[in-house]
């Protein structure tokens, strides 16, 4: 069983979208958390990503992003970071996977959905990997 932590800058859009998408599909064999990269979390998962992910039955509406701590780092197996940059803190002996992927805050429904969707699928193809 293998602990992955996804992290962006605000914990409120990626990284919860990822952080749902994985926990559906590992089925318990693997585990998850997310968190922010910067001081300050964003208080709430952002809208459109509230929207999105409730299509396909996931319901973020009570989700309170958190803060990346160091100790939620070194629970990690793998880390996905998604544009958090040099904000990131690098634990030794951790997997790091860098997922470039635009930032939903503000877009339209339509972009978060294509955002939404290539999360979907890299998600997926983590599973396969980490189930091997």
């Amino acid at each position: 069983m293998s602990h992955v932590l996804f992290v962006c800058l605000h914990n409120a859009g990626r990284s919860q979208m990822s952080r749902a998408f994985f926990d559906a599909a590992a089925g318990g064999r693997h585990t998850s958390s997310s968190a922010g990269s910067i001081a300050d979390p964003a208080g709430h998962v952002h809208p459109e990503v509230v929207t999105v992910m409730a299509e396909l039955g996931h319901d973020l509406t009570g989700i309170r992003p958190q803060r990346l701590t160091t100790e939620l780092a070194q629970q990690a197996d793998v880390v996905v970071t998604m544009g958090c940059g040099d904000s990131c803190p690098f634990i030794p002996g951790k997997r790091y996977l860098d997922w470039e992927l635009t930032d939903p805050k503000g877009q339209s429904v339509d972009a978060v959905r294509t955002t939404r969707d290539e999360i979907a699928e890299r998600v997926k193809a983590l599973i396969v990997e980490l189930d091997t």
